[in-house]
């Protein structure tokens, strides 16, 4: 037995679904390498309860969050 009141996810929906995704994926993933570029062009480091971290991998986890928040405040004010 079906639910009717639930409609079922047309081609579209799925496909429209998965280009968002890749949005995401997109936006991730140019913070992380802007992130990672920055961390070896500018030499920056961070520091985390007083010690100091240094390298590319956290500065490129902060640039795929930042990428991540970017892709979510343009879904907010800019997709309708």
């Amino acid at each position: 037995m079906t639910d009717e009141t639930q409609p079922e996810n047309t081609q579209e929906e799925k496909s429209s679904n998965k280009a968002e995704m890749m949005e995401a994926g997109v936006y991730a993933a140019g913070g992380a390498a802007a992130g990672a570029g920055a961390s070896v062009l500018g030499g920056i480091k961070l520091t985390i309860a007083g010690t100091i971290v240094g390298g590319m991998l956290p500065v490129a986890v902060i640039g795929a969050i930042t990428g991540v928040a970017a892709y979510g405040v343009k879904k907010t004010f800019w997709d309708k």
